[in-house]
């Protein structure tokens, strides 16, 4: 049914009008009315709009029937730049909603914006990864459009998945700052439970990014590591250049056992030779391992400092724990190392790291 809507703004009205289709009519009648209103043409004073309204087709103003009037008030949208932000000064901030649409199984993640973007970031690209835990690890991206302290994005991201799986996942962001050369930048990351939050849709949902900061845990000791990439070679180098601090029971040595991690396969695992009786022992370890560009956002390394058990039909104890890879994995110092090593094609960023304990 076709209809005629007059926005008064003044009033904070809009008056429905509907045209009368059912409604027989002599056409000559109508022919008549439309001649006297174009002889009132000059006369009348009527809004811009409301005249161009009037006479589209063949049916004039006194031709349609009110039927109420609809109160924009109700219906208006809070226009993005007055979403109310957090003050200066806080954390970095995001904006978002999420929906989830039952008949095609499908989650929505709407990104709106960031807030208090730190300013060393404000001439970067920014970008958004989000990963719906722990069933889907594939990483879908988002690029600002434009710059600033408080980028804006305007961009759907859907993630398959069903009604079961979804209230158990939790989704994963994860968000980079990228300079003209490609460099990127951690800028920090935020990890939101979907369970009790898929009630209400288009809510509009701010978050605290958590900033990439060295997590503390107990020092059992540090390690030296070098790491290299080369896309060419699609290959991954690294040297375990050794330990410091290491709290040994015994004189029967140490090793480091290396795992690739793809997603949660372990794809390949290396170990060094043994160093006895030291606690700061010197390795100078060399592994290489195949890993395709494609999977630098979803592998990470894993060491373990071993000491071996002179029964060798038992385990090795273990001393500690390093993660090195991307925002799925590791934060701080670990997170920064893996970037480098990105950033930095076939050249060896070396740095100490902290041992944790194992989870």
């Amino acid at each position: 049914m076709l209809c005629c809507l007059f926005v008064y703004a003044r009033h904070g009205e809009i008056p429905f009008s509907l045209p009368p289709r059912c409604i027989p009519q002599n056409t000559a009648v109508l022919r008549d009315v439309e001649s006297q209103e174009k002889e009132k043409e000059g006369a009348m004073k009527m809004d811009a709009q409301r005249d161009i309204l009037a006479h589209r087709g063949s049916l004039s103003v006194r031709s349609w029937y009110p039927v109420g009037s609809v109160l924009t008030g109700l219906y208006s949208m809070t226009p993005l730049n007055e979403v109310a932000a957090p003050p200066l000064g806080m954390a970095t901030r995001l904006c978002f909603s999420v929906e989830y649409r039952h008949s095609s199984e499908q989650l929505v993640v709407s990104l709106l914006r960031l807030s208090n973007l730190l300013p060393r970031f404000h001439s970067n690209m920014t970008l958004v990864e989000l990963r719906l835990l722990p069933d889907d690890r594939r990483p879908r991206q988002a690029k600002a459009r434009g710059t600033g302290p408080d980028p804006e994005f305007n961009d759907c991201l859907i993630f398959q998945v069903s009604a079961v799986c979804v209230l158990r996942s939790t989704l994963s962001v994860c968000v980079l700052s990228v300079e003209k050369d490609g460099k990127r930048h951690a800028v920090g990351r935020a990890l939101f439970p979907l369970e009790g939050e898929l009630g209400q849709a288009g809510r509009v949902l701010w978050r605290d990014l958590d900033p990439e900061e060295v997590t503390q845990c107990s020092v059992l000791g540090d390690v030296q590591i070098s790491l290299s990439y080369s896309s060419s070679l699609q290959r991954l180098s690294l040297v375990v250049l050794g330990a410091r601090g290491l709290q040994l029971l015994t004189d029967a040595g140490v090793c480091v056992q290396v795992c690739l991690q793809i997603h949660t396969q372990m794809v390949k695992t290396k170990r060094s030779c043994v160093v006895k009786g030291e606690q700061n022992p010197i390795f100078n370890y060399r592994m290489t391992f195949k890993l395709r560009p494609q999977h630098l956002d979803d592998a990470c390394l894993r060491f373990e400092l071993q000491h071996p058990n002179d029964n060798r039909s038992e385990p090795p104890a273990l001393l500690g724990v390093l993660v090195l890879g991307p925002f799925m994995y590791a934060r701080g110092l670990q997170l920064q190392h893996w970037m480098d090593m990105i950033n930095k094609a076939q050249e060896p960023v070396r740095m100490w790291h902290r041992l944790g304990r194992a989870i």
